[in-house]
C-alpha cells in the first residue's frame, strides 16, 4: 500500500507528510479502533483534531468521512477475505437505509445543527448504550446468537429504520451508524459482539464512502488542509484498520464489551472536557441520556430474540446460539 502510495505522489508525499505528521499520527491510533470496534475511527481523530490541533470543525468532519473511506474499506475487505462471520442481512438493508441518511444529513442537516451540541448529544448516547451493556451483562442466563434468530418484514423494518437513523447520524457527526446498528444488534437481536462489530464495520465503509463522495462531489468542500490530512495519512489507516479488525477476532465478546466501556469512558470524558458546555446543552444532554437509556434499557428487557426457538415464516431455522456461563465462558447451545 505505501509503495503504491508514493507511486501515485511521488517524492512530495514526505513533504506532505513532514507538514501533517501529527494527523498521521493521531489516526496510527484512530484506525484501530476504527477497524476493531464499533465506535468508529472518527470518534477519536474528531475530538483530537478539533481541540489538540486547533482544526476547524468542519473541516475535521469531511477528513473523518475521507480517511474512514479508505481505513474503513481495507479492514472490511480484509475480513470479508478472511471469512470472518457477519450478519449479512443486516449489512445490506441496514447500508441501503444508512446511505440517503448520511447524505441528506450531510448536504441539509449538518450545516445547520452546532456540532459542540451534536457531540455531547452523542456522547450521551454512548454512555446510554454503555449503560445498557453493562446491565445486559448481569441478565441471568444471557446469550448471543450468531446471525438474527428471526427474519420476517418487523425484522428487516428494523434495521431499515436503524441503518437510516445511524446514517443521519454520521451526516453530522462523521461516525454512527456503526454504534447505532450496534446498539440494535446487540441489545435487541442479541447477536454475538464477535458478530456485530465487524457487521458494523462494513455498514460504516458504506456510509462513510457515500458521505465522502457527496463531500467531494456536493459540498464540494474536500480541498485545502483536509487534502493534505488524508494524502498524511491514507498509508496509515489502509494498515492500521485491518489490524485492529484482526485483533477484534481474538478478543472474546467480553473483551470486546471492555474494550466499548474504556473508549466510551474516554469520550465522555474528552467531551467533558473539551466541549463548552452551555446550561442549554446541560438540559439537552441530560434529557438525551435518559431517554436513550430508556430506550436502551427496553431493548435489553425485551426477550423476543433471546430464546433458540424460531417463530414459522423465518428462514434461519437453524441459526446458531452461543450460550454464556458463568465467569464469561462461552459454550455452544442446542
Amino acid at each position: 500500500m505505501w509503495l503504491l502510495w508514493l507511486m501515485v505522489w511521488g517524492s512530495g508525499y514526505f513533504d506532505v507528510l513532514a507538514e501533517n505528521w501529527r494527523v498521521a499520527l493521531t489516526m496510527v491510533f484512530g484506525s484501530l479502533v476504527g477497524g476493531g470496534t464499533s465506535e468508529g475511527g472518527g470518534a477519536v481523530a474528531f475530538p483530537i483534531l478539533t481541540k489538540v490541533l486547533s482544526v476547524p470543525p468542519d473541516q475535521a468532519r469531511t477528513f473523518t468521512f475521507a480517511i474512514q473511506s479508505v481505513g474503513m474499506t481495507a479492514a472490511s475487505l480484509s475480513l470479508l477475505l478472511c471469512k470472518v462471520p457477519v450478519e449479512r442481512r443486516a449489512v445490506f438493508y441496514g447500508s441501503v437505509a444508512g446511505v440517503p441518511g448520511v447524505v441528506l444529513s450531510a448536504t441539509l442537516l449538518a450545516p445547520l445543527v452546532p456540532l459542540p451540541t451534536i457531540r455531547a448529544l452523542f456522547t450521551m448516547l454512548l454512555v446510554a448504550l454503555a449503560v445498557a451493556l453493562f446491565i445486559q451483562l448481569r441478565q441471568r442466563g444471557y446469550r448471543r446468537n450468531a446471525a438474527i434468530p428471526v427474519w420476517t418484514r418487523r425484522e428487516r423494518n428494523l434495521v431499515l429504520i436503524g441503518g437510516f437513523a445511524g446514517g443521519v447520524v454520521s451526516g453530522v457527526v462523521g461516525v454512527g451508524e456503526n454504534c447505532v446498528m450496534f446498539l440494535l444488534l446487540v441489545l435487541l437481536f442479541r447477536i454475538s459482539e464477535k458478530v456485530a462489530t465487524p457487521t458494523t464495520v462494513v455498514m460504516m465503509t458504506v456510509v462513510s464512502i457515500a458521505a465522502f463522495l457527496t463531500h467531494v462531489f456536493v459540498n464540494e468542500d474536500f480541498t485545502g488542509p483536509v487534502v493534505g490530512y488524508w494524502v498524511a495519512a491514507a498509508p496509515v489507516v489502509a494498515v492500521g484498520a485491518p489490524l485492529g479488525a484482526w485483533i477484534c477476532t481474538r478478543l472474546t465478546p467480553i473483551a470486546i464489551r471492555v474494550v466499548l466501556f474504556i473508549l466510551i469512558g474516554v469520550e465522555l470524558a474528552s467531551t467533558l472536557l473539551l466541549v463548552p458546555f452551555t446550561p442549554g446543552m446541560v438540559v439537552a444532554s441530560v434529557t438525551t441520556l435518559v431517554l436513550f437509556t430508556g430506550l436502551c434499557l427496553v431493548l435489553v428487557t425485551r426477550d423476543s430474540y433471546a430464546a433458540p426457538a424460531v417463530r414459522a415464516g423465518s428462514d434461519e431455522r437453524n441459526a446458531q446460539i452461543l450460550w454464556i456461563g458463568s465467569g464469561g465462558r462461552t459454550f455452544p447451545g442446542d
